[in-house]
């Protein structure tokens, strides 16, 4: 039977899980900023905390995410619960038949990784992942030109993340740096270098920010150098005490020229006075990736709607996660580890 024309056209109607500080913001972008998308439901195991963000955006808030992958109004699924709820999560969406949206990292480990991926090839479910500097403007302007030989060979590339503040570092769990903070900055450097693998991953890490804290694991400034198959050396680094605001930026240098994205800008006025020269800057991650936000999810719903891979997809995911990963055995044995993971 013929699919309507209008059914390709209506919004996908999406169930979200997580109703934390990114959940809602998530939910926010859905609901009001991205005409593909209808949010049906929200759920979250604490109590209330479903029914605090739902209630405002005309959405069913439950507790137990179940409630969205038996419903047969919710098409797809975003997930922005805790990161080690995620493979579970995806592995229960695809086999409901749901498309999935997942926020990074989409595994712990590469195992899982390669399940949910896996799994989601069965299902013939789309899975994409929550990378969103991909969808910023000049970020994706950068890879356009680097795509396009703009650069000519790529040979130095550098992404950074300077979150603005620590609030809490006794919260913050152990190898957050690289699997939470960095793993953006991995996947930007592999975007940034069409085609070419990592081979060998080299990471220096410390608690800079709050000493006391390294005990219990806390690293909260990190260097990673990452070697690639065709040559080129890239850097990635983090730190959690950006006094000045939320500080995220990408180089790629090559052999005919080189390009750069991000800043930390709130707005390209500039006040010039006797004391010197301000400008008012970024003061969190939601803020300064507002419209990225919106487009991903434009870009998700639109590949669920028209039965297309998405733009990010979980084996991006899992190279990300490859890096991630081997930057925890590299800060352990204190050198270099090549990358023996077959990539997915």
């Amino acid at each position: 039977m013929n699919t309507p024309p209008s059914a390709l056209t209506d919004p996908v109607r999406v169930g979200l899980i997580g109703a934390g500080r990114i959940g809602t913001a998530h939910a926010e972008t859905l609901a009001r900023r991205v005409p593909g998308a209808h949010l049906v439901a929200i759920a979250d195991p604490r109590p209330g905390a479903a029914a605090a963000v739902a209630t405002s955006l005309g959405a069913h808030a439950a507790t137990d995410p179940a409630e969205l992958f038996s419903d047969p109004q919710v098409e797809a699924i975003v997930i922005a619960a805790s990161s080690t709820a995620h493979t579970r999560l995806i592995l229960a969406a695809v086999a409901a038949g749901k498309a999935v949206f997942c926020e990074k990292p989409m595994a712990e480990t590469l195992e899982d990784a390669d399940r949910a991926i896996a799994a989601a090839k069965a299902a013939g479910r789309p899975l994409q992942v929550g990378f969103n500097r991909r969808f910023a403007p000049a970020f994706r302007e950068a890879h356009d030109v680097i795509a396009a030989g703009g650069i000519g060979t790529p040979q130095l590339l550098r992404s950074l993340t300077r979150d603005p503040g620590l609030a809490n570092p006794g919260a913050v769990p152990p190898w957050t740096i690289f699997t939470q903070t960095l793993i953006h900055d991995f996947d930007a450097l592999n975007w940034f270098n069409p085609g070419a693998q990592a081979l060998e991953v080299y990471a220096t890490a410390d608690a800079l920010v709050a000493p006391a804290f390294k005990g219990a694991g806390l690293l909260d400034t990190a260097v990673v150098v990452v070697k690639f198959d065709n040559g080129a050396i890239a850097t990635a680094e983090a730190n959690f005490s950006a006094v000045y605001g939320y500080d995220v930026r990408a180089e790629a240098f090559g052999s005919a020229g080189m390009v750069s994205a991000g800043d930390t800008a709130l707005t390209g006025m500039t006040h010039h006075t006797a004391a010197g020269r301000a400008q008012r800057t970024v003061r969190g991650d939601v803020e300064l990736f507002d419209d990225a936000y919106a487009a991903e999810f434009a870009s998700f719903v639109q590949a669920v709607r028209a039965g297309q891979t998405p733009e990010v997809t979980g084996v991006d995911a899992r190279r990300a996660l490859a890096i991630a990963l081997a930057c925890i055995e590299s800060y352990q044995a204190c050198g270099p580890v090549s990358l023996k993971q077959p990539e997915a």
